[in-house]
């Protein structure tokens, strides 16, 4: 299977993660011109599942290091795979909330907010199971972060948005947040990220691990989103004949956005071997910074904010750069 050997290309994996984390959500505001984003979510979760096993076929079967997908799923101890499935329960428990956000307070807003409080909560919980990068910098970096998050829903804030709809989404954001900040924990309890070229019996490659993380997801979707669609957070509830009533062009934005996401998770928790699971979570949660720039230069949702909320939005910008750095510095 593909194998990280080094930190810089684990850097480079973690950025690219940061980039698809952070523009995936970019289909469900193109899909929702059309599609509610309960339905959408359908798609975007058989997106994640399709991914993990192109992943799990192709990069997770080919090449000398470690175990190939079916050997390593054939051997992995019930303990590992039910803690991946869990990761997944966890996750999309999280992450369908967090999509409810998006929906009514936008990208702007509820990636800074919501993911921003899942890697500050992320880091502190993986760094304290596997202590890997210098303390000093990466809790600086997350200090750096937590500003940037203050700013930004401060500015959200002053925007002018109504304000009850403004209350609703940060709260749904911080919710989701504190939910995103444990997911990540069962998928690397589940592998063993200190030796990736021969794993321990028992544990999984990430891979595998990626392949039950998104059954997971999978399986508890038909619990959460259903109950979702029958008492929606925002809006008249949804049915599935609405979902199966959409074009098959409308379902591919979706899926597409699922398959985006998923790049971003494998090459994730490959990286984690080699960069530890607290710098490649944190790098890979600076998604809030690509979010943010799409929310606010793409598509404008702060275009009729007043003009002291631009010098807000451009400290949040630089905290949240300056806070990535340290945390790249952290593993050098």
């Amino acid at each position: 299977m593909f194998i990280v050997h080094t930190y810089p290309v684990a850097v480079v994996l973690c950025f690219i993660t940061m980039l698809c984390w952070g523009s995936w959500a970019n289909t469900q505001k193109l899909a929702g011109k059309t599609l509610r984003f309960e339905l959408f979510y359908w798609d975007y979760v058989l997106g994640i599942l399709l991914f993990s096993l192109i992943s799990a076929f192709t990069l997770g079967s080919f090449g000398n290091g470690g175990r190939g997908f079916l050997d390593d799923l054939r051997q992995a101890s019930s303990a590992n795979l039910i803690s991946a499935f869990i990761g997944g329960i966890v996750f999309n428990a999280a992450n369908i909330l967090f999509s409810a956000a998006i929906a009514i307070a936008g990208m702007a807003v509820a990636f800074p907010v919501g993911i921003g409080l899942a890697l500050i909560l992320g880091v502190l919980l993986n760094y304290f199971v596997a202590q890997k990068g210098d303390p000093v910098f990466l809790f600086a970096g997350v200090a750096f972060i937590t500003l940037a998050i203050l700013l930004n829903a401060m500015a959200y804030m002053r925007s002018g948005s109504n304000k009850k709809t403004s209350t609703k989404g940060i709260i749904l954001s911080l919710v989701a947040g504190l939910l995103m900040s444990f997911f990540y924990r069962f998928i690397a309890r589940a592998m063993d990220l200190d030796d990736l070229v021969h794993p321990a019996t028992g544990k999984m490659t990430p891979y595998t691990a990626v392949f039950i993380f998104s059954v997971g997801i999978f399986i508890s979707n038909f619990l959460f989103n259903t109950l979702l669609m029958r008492t929606p957070i925002d809006g008249p509830s949804v049915t599935y004949k609405q979902y199966f009533a959409n074009r098959s062009s409308v379902h591919f934005a979706g899926v597409l956005g699922g398959l985006i996401w998923g790049i971003g998770n494998s090459l994730n928790l490959v990286a984690a071997g080699k960069a530890g699971p607290a710098i490649s979570y944190g790098l890979g949660q600076g998604a809030t910074l690509v979010a943010a720039f799409w929310g606010v230069f793409i598509w404008k949702e702060f275009a009729k904010a007043p003009k002291g909320i631009s010098v807000l939005l451009s400290c949040m910008f630089l905290f949240f750069i300056v806070g990535l750095g340290c945390i790249i510095y952290s593993g050098v």
